[in-house]
C-alpha cells in the first residue's frame, strides 16, 4: 500500500473548502428564497490562495482573476454584486449570511472604470445595498525593456512592459527615489522617467510602484562594474596591424551625437570616416576589439557580481547603439566572444545582430534618435543556444582561447532569414553596398536576474 504525505498547502486548501462548505451549507437555501434581504454590512475581505504560505489572508486589494472571501452580515437574499461597476457572477452555494466567495472577473474594468465606482464592490439585495471601498488591480506589472540602462543624470529613459499604469514611484539603485516627472502610458505599456543623480555605479534593479502594484527590472541598470570597454578608460581597446578593417584609436569619435540620450565621451563608428561605403557580399568589413590576453579578465572583474554558476540565460551582453539614418536590407554586427573568426559565420561563439529583421521575419528599418541599449542574453550565442550552460562555461572557453579579445565585426554578406528567426525559410536577403552609420559604446556584461516582488512581503 502506498503512503501519501500531504503538504501544508494541501491541508490548508482542504481546510478552507471544508470550513466554507460547512458554514454555508446551513444557509445556502436562504439565498434561493423570496426574502428581500436585510441591511448589508462589509467588514473584511480575504484573498484565497492555496499556493500561498497564508492561503486565507486579509487584504486591502486583489487582482483580476483572483478569488476573494468577503465577511460581513446580511448576505442572505443577495441578488447582485458589482465590482468596479461590473456585474460579477457569484454562486449562491458559496454564500452564507456572514460570508461569501466571489471570483473577480478578468473582464472587470480597472483604470478605465467610471471614477465614481472605481475601486469599489457594491452588494445589492431587493431592499438594500452596501458599497465597500476595495482596491482592484489588473495583473501584476511586468518590465520587458529599458530604452537606455546606462544614461546620464538628467536624461529621460523609457521603461516598457505591461500593467505599468499610473506609475507613482521609481527607486533607482542606491535607493534613489523619484516620485515626480513620471509620465505613464494610459494602456500601461510604458512610462518615462528622468535619470536622477547619485545612482549607484554597482547598478542593480529598478523598483517601480504603479496602480497595479510593484515590479522589479532585471539587475542590469547602471552596472558600470560590468563594462568591458567604453573607449574612455574602462577596459582596453585592442588594435594591431595596418589593415583597412581594423578600427584604430584615430577612428574613434568623440563629437556629441544623439538626441535625448547623448554620446558619452569616445565611441566607435563601425564604418569609420575613412571608408566611404562597404561593398556587397563582404565580411569583416570593420573590426573592433578589446585588448585580450593578459588584460581582459572576465572572471576577476565579473564573478564578484555575477557568480560563475549563474545560468547563461541570466547573463547578457549589453551595449549602447546609435544609428541616425535608416539601417535596412543589408549589413549586420557580428559579436565575437574570442578572436578566432574570419567572418560570415552563423555558428560558434558568435552572435549576429540584425536589427532590421524582426523576430517574425519582417523587414523594419532600424533607426535611433539617441543612444539606446541592446541586450543579448549569452545563451543566444550560437555555441550556447542548443543546451543549458552556466557563465563558467563562457569564462573557461575564453580563458582557453589562444586570442582572448572580445570584439565586433561589421559584416555585409547575404542573410538567410532562417539564420535570424530560427524558423524554416528559403528567403535570402541579398546584400548591397551600404554607407550606413552604426556606432556603439559601453560594452558590458550584466546580470538578468530579477528580484521577485511580493504583494505581501511578510
Amino acid at each position: 500500500m502506498k503512503n501519501y504525505i500531504l503538504n501544508k498547502k494541501y491541508w490548508a486548501s482542504i481546510t478552507i473548502i471544508v470550513m466554507m462548505f460547512v458554514s454555508m451549507l446551513f444557509n445556502a437555501c436562504d439565498n434561493n428564497d423570496s426574502s428581500d434581504g436585510g441591511p448589508i454590512t462589509i467588514s473584511k475581505v480575504f484573498l484565497e490562495d492555496v499556493n500561498s504560505s497564508v492561503p486565507d489572508r486579509e487584504v486591502s486589494f486583489a487582482r483580476l482573476g483572483q478569488l476573494i472571501r468577503v465577511e460581513g452580515t446580511g448576505f442572505t437574499g443577495l441578488k447582485k454584486v458589482y465590482i468596479n461597476g461590473f456585474e460579477t457572477y457569484f454562486n449562491v452555494v458559496f454564500v452564507s449570511d456572514t460570508s461569501m466567495l466571489i471570483s473577480i472577473s478578468k473582464n472587470t474594468p480597472t483604470i478605465d472604470a467610471d471614477p465614481a465606482v472605481r475601486n469599489t464592490i457594491r452588494f445589492v439585495n431587493d431592499s438594500n445595498e452596501a458599497v465597500f471601498a476595495f482596491n482592484i488591480r489588473s495583473a501584476a506589472p511586468k518590465i520587458i525593456s529599458i530604452s537606455n540602462t546606462m544614461p546620464k543624470a538628467g536624461e529621460v529613459i523609457t521603461v516598457s512592459g505591461t500593467g505599468l499604469t499610473e506609475v507613482k514611484k521609481v527607486v533607482f539603485p542606491g535607493n534613489i527615489e523619484v516620485t515626480s516627472g513620471i509620465t505613464s502610458d494610459v494602456k500601461g505599456e510604458f512610462f518615462t522617467v528622468t535619470m536622477p543623480a547619485g545612482v549607484s555605479a554597482e547598478g542593480g534593479s529598478l523598483l517601480v510602484e504603479s496602480a497595479n502594484g510593484g515590479v522589479y527590472s532585471p539587475a542590469y541598470f547602471n552596472f558600470k562594474k560590468g563594462v568591458i570597454l567604453d573607449f574612455d578608460g574602462l577596459g582596453s581597446h585592442g588594435y594591431w596591424g595596418s589593415g583597412t578593417s581594423m578600427i584604430q584609436p584615430a577612428d574613434l569619435l568623440s563629437t556629441a551625437a544623439g538626441t535625448g540620450n547623448v554620446s558619452q565621451g569616445k565611441y566607435v563608428p563601425h564604418r569609420p570616416a575613412r571608408i566611404a561605403s562597404f561593398a556587397a557580399a563582404t565580411n569583416r568589413c570593420s573590426e573592433t576589439w578589446t585588448a585580450g590576453n593578459g588584460v581582459d579578465n572576465w572572471r576577476a572583474q565579473l564573478t564578484p557580481y555575477i557568480p560563475a554558476s549563474t545560468p547563461l540565460d541570466q547573463v547578457a551582453l549589453q551595449f549602447d547603439i546609435y544609428v541616425p539614418t535608416a539601417w535596412t536590407n543589408t549589413g549586420f554586427l557580428k559579436i565575437c566572444l574570442i578572436n578566432n573568426f574570419n567572418g560570415g559565420e552563423w555558428t560558434g561563439a558568435t552572435y549576429n545582430y540584425v536589427p532590421w529583421i524582426t523576430s517574425e521575419g519582417k523587414v523594419v528599418p532600424f533607426q535611433t534618435t539617441g543612444w539606446q541599449t541592446v541586450t543579448i542574453p549569452l545563451n543566444k550565442f550560437y555555441s550556447y543556444s542548443k543546451a543549458s550552460f552556466i557563465f563558467d562555461d563562457v569564462l573557461k572557453f575564453r580563458e582557453a582561447a589562444t586570442y582572448q579579445n572580445f570584439g565586433f565585426f561589421f559584416e555585409n554578406s547575404d542573410v538567410k532569414l532562417t539564420n535570424v528567426t530560427g524558423q524554416a525559410s528559403e528567403a535570402v536577403f541579398a546584400s548591397s553596398a551600404t554607407s550606413v552609420s552604426v556606432s556603439t559604446d559601453n560594452w558590458r556584461i550584466v546580470s538578468l536576474k530579477t528580484p521577485t516582488y511580493s504583494d505581501f512581503p511578510n
